[in-house]
């Protein structure tokens, strides 16, 4: 009997690391929980919403899971909140946080470690091995230690692999989203462009990603009326709160983008309405791969999100609008600790974003894995005609589109890495038996 240990952190780690890979486990361990048991316990993470426990706790592949409010006094003296058990022989799973915290941990229970990692490993000496994304990162390995290594992949390209299961399905939630336009009396012969939006989860990019998309939605549907639109809710957002973003009496950064407001119609499928007419479905299912590879493009913010689109090989346009630098305070670290402090934050949040915006480099994940623009990423006092005219010339040329997923297809990377790092664990939990 053995106990999985996975040590995560973030909202994007939960969806685009820890999903793919203990479906992996399962596949490979089996899904009898008195032999193999898997366990979440989450660090805290400065781009959390407080929702990933609730996440993770819905893969039906995951046994229990502690919340990251409860992460240090678990680090410190080794017991949980509810009190574990702990199995005698075990794995310890790294998948987000500090790479110290499972040399810690795995020396307290006496269980092998195997971490993945992204861009740099750590404690090369005390970890017993590691999946990397690429051979770089063994570039500065100690030659004593480079049979530790192994060159898994990129556990992002596992998106694609979901959303490529499910494209040949019976998509109903699809169907739901075009039922209006049957109503409407719309000729669906004629070709229905799906765009997708997703402007983030957290109130200080919905507070302008918000509005600004609803703009731009608004300037396609006005150029191309059969267009479609709708926004993947995030799990860690609830509808109210979405709509109040919408609402410009409630957001005064609508006024940035034309005022332009909308209200939650809250049917059996919500969608906003604004003042137009225009309506935006809210797809609440998570996650949305078989929506989104529907989408003919998305407009998205930057973050994990641009991971996953990526990996769908799904083109899109990533946002960055400047009108209010100081509503800008997402940032890790002690940045995000300056720009939220009371009274000074916004002066601090001005400063870090002045000067991320010189010195900004390539900000989607699809551009930073290729080292060059192949997505277009717009920064600056973003105006929703001009945006929108630059989706409706995409979707008026639709090589164009395909241009681009074909250049994503190629970065994205080959599949298989939750797989390969699954065999990593086997073969630690096979040095136990």
């Amino acid at each position: 009997m053995f106990d999985i240990l996975i040590l995560s952190n973030g909202p994007g780690e939960i969806t685009t690391w820890v999903r793919p890979v203990v479906k992996s486990l399962r596949e490979k361990l089996g899904n009898d929980r008195h032999q193999v048991r898997i366990s979440i316990v989450l660090s805290p993470c400065a781009n959390a919403s407080g929702k990933e426990a609730d996440i993770a706790l819905s893969y039906p592949e995951v046994d229990r899971v502690q919340p990251s409010s409860d992460f240090f006094p678990f680090l410190l003296t080794g017991k949980t909140a509810d009190n574990w058990d702990w199995r005698e022989k075990g794995v310890v799973v790294f998948l987000g946080g500090d790479q110290f915290f499972p040399v810690v941990i795995g020396k307290r229970l006496g269980y092998r470690t195997v971490v993945y990692a992204e861009w740099e490993a750590r404690w090369h000496s005390l970890i017993n091995r590691f999946g990397v994304m690429k051979p770089q990162v063994m570039a500065k390995v100690s030659p004593k230690y480079i049979d530790k290594f192994t060159v898994v992949g990129d556990l992002m390209a596992e998106v694609g692999v979901e959303g490529i299961r499910g494209q040949g399905e019976d998509l109903t939630s699809e169907s739901k989203i075009h039922s209006r336009s049957v109503s409407e009396g719309h000729n669906l012969k004629s070709k229905i462009e799906l765009v997708g939006i997703l402007p983030g989860s957290k109130a200080a990019k919905l507070a302008q990603g918000v509005p600004l998309s609803l703009a731009i939605a608004q300037h396609i549907h006005d150029k191309l009326p059969e267009t479609k639109f709708f926004i993947p809710v995030a799990p860690t957002l609830n509808l109210a709160t979405l709509a109040s973003f919408a609402d410009a009496q409630k957001n005064p950064m609508s006024q940035y983008f034309g005022g332009v407001s909308a209200k939650l119609i809250d049917a059996e499928q919500p969608y906003l309405q604004t003042s137009t007419g225009l309506q935006v479905e809210l797809f609440l299912e998570h996650p949305a791969y078989e929506m989104l590879s529907k989408c003919s493009i998305c407009l998205t913010t930057v973050g994990a999100n641009t991971a996953e689109l990526g990996s769908l090989a799904i083109p899109m346009i990533v946002l960055l609008p400047t009108q209010q630098l100081d509503a800008m305070r997402s940032w890790d670290g002690i940045p995000g600790i300056f720009a939220n402090l009371p009274l000074v934050g916004s002066s601090f949040a001005k400063l870090i974003n002045w000067y991320f915006l010189r010195r900004k480099g390539l900000l989607a994940w699809p551009n930073i894995w290729a080292q060059q623009e192949i997505v277009p990423e717009l920064v600056g006092k973003l105006q929703p005609q001009e945006v929108g005219d630059i989706v409706v010339d995409y979707l008026q040329n639709p090589e164009k589109l395909a241009d681009m997923s074909a250049k994503l297809r190629r970065v994205r990377g080959d599949t298989g890495a939750a797989a390969k790092l699954t065999q990593l664990v086997f073969e630690e939990l096979q040095k136990q038996v």
